[in-house]
């Protein structure tokens, strides 16, 4: 508004005339009226002008077209422009030059739109550096307000460092570029990132001209992965690999560092063409192997923590950066394939023997069961023959039982040392795998730290008594168990076994013998040594029938004698008679038919 102190009343003004109400000036009310509207833009409803912003508050912005009105817009339509200040000229779109009230009626956000297509064209072209308004966050990045349309910033393009929290750049107004226009379906995709990476990559040159190996920087942790730490050497990105972190094992880099700690870094390695920094931290410190106590010698017992295991063994660390295997045969005396996860777990604190010890080659070896007395040491005090024993049954093979007595000590069973009178085919028909079973010692192998066991031997040989029962010709009752291509299997009493071949399972009646039948069997043959009893039911009706025919044969042979004999006693007696004497002879022969 104009200073009302600097005005100059009208030299020729009539007063008189106006306090009668008839004031006239040299200029008519029509010239006046034309000179006002003179003074006045002209406008149009629905067009784009531009305009002076007079006021600002809260929640409406006062603009000036040059019109007999300003215009309010509602402040919101510049949330875009946090900047907007008294005396900025913005375009406006004309809604209607005088609504009920009188009021002119603006848009800011219809005026923007109107020509934003064109503007965000121009701006691709030209590469122009633009300004946007982050509205809101979607999957993947944010919706950016620029020239009234939505456009997409991926979450990517927000900066050349990864983003960890997206809300904090809602409602903030950022440069941007136009990167990519989709014509078709009107979509626009801008970058906050690529204003900074021409000036990033100016800087990257400038570092990697700098740089050395060996050249100790300081830096920032910028990402932390599973395999590594990105550190930021001042706009160059490092890699600290997750084995160059510490000199002991790190299972996570979490554990070492943590996101925007400075951190000091040693550079291994660069490539100036892919722009790739390998980095260090452990080089910064003396390798452990050097600090360790020097007094340590193969034999000493040491302390350490398992840190990772394999099945072929456990892998501890007795001091920060230096390990050592405990190898799975040096966890116990046992000989046994097993994993090393049988005895220990990662976490572990153990307590082993120094076994191997290389200061050049950074190499150690440890083990745990020289903790514990080799059994073998005294193994014929401990487990002298004829000793007897309980044993774990460990595995079955053909020939035998392998079965342990204890931690170490490892014995077989042969096949043949099961059992007195059972003939066993495999050693499952015995007995089965972690049952207990009771031994004997019979034999001692120390150079193969292996002992022959029995288990036959724990009771009396009964074959000694079976050779005062299964005499040669003696019957016993038997029952076929197992028919077999060569004969049968019969068992007899006192749970021992004999063999029958199929000539000697013929019945009397001719026909074969069948499993299951219970019949009365002859002993042909008894082997003490071999443990054999050859048996046979043919043979029992056999010998009773060759025996009767031997008897009938005889009794005949006896008669044809006999008549041979009394024939010749009559010739003598004819021979030698007189006449008085054939009323004997007539007697004797007449005894003889009667005989017969």
């Amino acid at each position: 508004m104009a200073d009302l102190k600097n005005v100059a009343p009208l030299a020729d003004f009539d007063w008189e005339a106006y306090a009668n109400g008839d004031a006239q000036t040299e200029v008519s009310r029509e010239a006046q009226e034309q000179a006002y509207d003179g003074s006045m833009n002209k406008i149009n409803d629905h067009e784009v002008v531009d305009g002076t912003v007079i006021a600002i508050s809260k929640r409406e912005v006062v603009v000036n077209i040059g019109f007999k009105s300003d215009g309010i817009i509602p402040a919101g339509e510049f949330r875009y422009n946090p900047d907007l200040k008294v005396g900025d000229t913005v375009e406006v779109y004309i809604e209607n030059q005088e609504d009920k009230k009188g009021q002119l009626v603006l848009s800011h956000k219809k005026a923007r739109a109107s020509r934003s297509w064109e503007r965000v064209n121009a701006a691709l072209e030209n590469q122009e550096i633009i300004k946007g308004y982050i509205k809101c966050r979607t999957k993947g990045g944010m919706i950016v307000d620029v020239f009234g349309i939505e456009a997409f910033l991926p979450g990517s393009q927000i900066d050349v460092k990864p983003i960890r929290d997206y809300d904090i750049f809602v409602d903030k107004t950022m440069e941007f570029k136009v990167v990519k226009i989709n014509q078709e379906y009107k979509n626009v995709v801008v970058s906050h990132k690529a204003l900074i990476e021409a000036e990033l990559e100016a800087q990257k040159q400038e570092i990697m001209s700098k740089l050395e190996v060996g050249q100790v920087l300081e830096g920032t942790v910028k990402n932390i992965t599973s395999y590594g730490v990105f550190v930021d050497l001042g706009g160059l990105d490092g890699l600290i690999h997750i084995t160059d972190l510490s000199w002991g094992r790190v299972n996570d880099p979490h554990e070492v560092v943590e996101l925007d700690q400075k951190i000091n870094v040693v550079i291994k390695e660069f490539d100036n063409e892919k722009k790739r920094i390998a980095l260090g931290l452990k080089q910064l410190t003396p390798h452990p192997w050097e600090a360790l106590d020097a007094n340590l010698q193969v034999g000493d017992r040491i302390k350490g923590k398992v840190v990772v295991m394999a099945d072929y063994g456990a892998f501890v660390e007795v001091a920060p950066g230096v390990e050592g295997l405990i190898h799975v045969s040096e966890m116990s005396w046992s000989q046994h394939l097993r994993s090393a996860n049988d005895f220990l777990k990662t976490g572990d604190e153990v307590e082993a023997v120094i076994l191997t010890l290389d200061r050049e080659e950074r190499k150690m070896s440890l083990g745990i069961k020289q903790l514990k007395d080799d059994p073998w040491e005294n193994i014929e005090t401990k487990y002298p023959v004829g000793s007897k024993h309980s044993a774990k049954v460990r595995n079955f093979t053909n020939f035998g039982v392998f079965v342990e007595i204890e931690e170490g000590v490892d014995g077989l069973i042969h096949i043949s040392d099961l059992s007195w009178t059972k003939k066993v085919k495999h050693p499952s028909e015995f007995t089965q795998i972690g049952a207990q079973i009771d031994v004997c010692v019979l034999e001692i192998d120390k150079a193969n730290r292996r002992l022959s066991l029995g288990h036959k031997q724990l009771e009396e040989n009964p074959w000694d008594v079976f050779e005062t029962v299964f005499t040669q010709d003696s019957i016993h009752e038997g029952t076929i168990i197992e028919m077999l291509d060569k004969g049968a299997v019969i068992q007899l009493e006192y749970g021992v076994e004999g063999f029958a071949t199929p000539k000697h399972l013929v019945k009397e009646d001719g026909s074969q013998a069948q499993q299951g039948e219970k019949l009365q069997f002859k002993v042909i043959e008894f082997n003490k040594d071999t443990k054999r009893i050859i048996l046979s039911h043919s043979r029992i009706f056999e010998d009773v029938q060759r025996a009767e025919a031997r008897e009938a044969k005889k009794a005949s042979g006896a008669k044809r004698q006999g008549r041979k004999e009394e024939t010749a006693t009559i010739n003598n007696v004819a021979a030698s008679t007189t006449l008085g004497d054939i009323d004997a002879l007539a007697a004797l022969k007449a005894k003889m038919e009667k005989g017969e």
